[in-house]
C-alpha cells in the first residue's frame, strides 16, 4: 500500500503529516513555507509512494468557507497540476489547531517548546489525517 499525505495549509506555514505504508498510523512529517511545499512533496514522492492527498478545509463555525479557503484552493490546484494522478480529498479542519495546542499543553513540554507554531501546524495536519483515516473505516 501507499501512504496518504495530509496538509494543514496556511499562508505562512504548511503542516504535513503522512500515514505509514499500511495506512494505520498518522505521523507528523514537517512544517514548511508554502513556497517550498511542492518541491518537498516531489522529493518525498521520489522515495515513497503516495496514494492520496488530504487537505484541511478551512471553515467558519457555521460551516461556510473561511477567508483562508481561497488560499487552500490555490494550493490544491498546485497539487493537482504537479501530481495529476494523485487524488485529493478535503477534510473539515475546524478546531484542529485548538486540538493541536491542547495536545501540546498536555504533553509536558517546556513552555518554549509549547509555543513553537511549527509544531502546532504539524500536529494539526496529523489530526486532519487521522480524522480522514477514521472516516474511511
Amino acid at each position: 500500500m501507499a501512504r496518504i499525505m495530509a496538509f494543514d495549509y496556511g499562508t505562512k506555514r504548511i503542516g504535513l503529516a503522512v500515514t505509514d505504508p499500511l495506512q494505520i498510523i498518522a505521523t507528523g512529517l514537517a512544517t514548511l513555507h508554502p513556497k517550498d511545499a511542492i518541491a518537498f512533496v516531489k522529493k518525498y514522492i521520489e522515495t515513497e509512494q503516495v496514494e492520496a492527498f488530504v487537505i484541511g478545509d478551512p471553515r467558519q463555525m457555521d460551516g461556510s468557507d473561511s477567508n483562508s479557503k481561497q488560499h487552500a484552493k490555490g494550493f490544491a490546484t498546485l497539487l493537482k497540476k504537479n501530481f495529476p494522478t494523485i487524488p485529493h480529498h478535503w477534510v473539515d479542519e475546524r478546531f484542529t489547531s485548538k486540538m493541536a495546542q491542547q495536545s501540546i499543553m498536555q504533553s509536558g513540554l517546556k513552555k518554549m517548546d509549547r509555543q513553537n507554531k511549527e509544531r502546532v501546524d504539524t500536529i494539526a495536519a496529523t489530526i486532519i489525517l487521522q480524522y480522514f483515516m477514521e472516516q474511511r473505516r
